[in-house]
């Protein structure tokens, strides 16, 4: 059974980017100018560190077997 609520959300997303022929980059300025608008606060977060993996062959290597 569809939620009509959900479904309004898609719609109007759906609308939203068409506005800007799908693309993310514009829509996303879009999103910022919004936001500037609003005057909503902004987070800026560090970026989050992978660490790389150790192997489980204890070779040094990072598992991958190369061919």
């Amino acid at each position: 059974m569809p939620d009509p609520i959900i479904e309004e959300i898609w719609k109007l997303r759906e609308e939203h980017a068409a506005r800007f022929n799908f693309d993310v980059d514009a829509i996303f300025e879009d999103f910022k100018r919004i936001q500037k608008e609003r005057g909503l606060p902004t987070v800026t977060l560090p970026p989050n560190r992978i660490q790389p993996r150790e192997s489980p062959h204890g070779d040094g290597t990072d598992g991958i077997i190369a061919a």
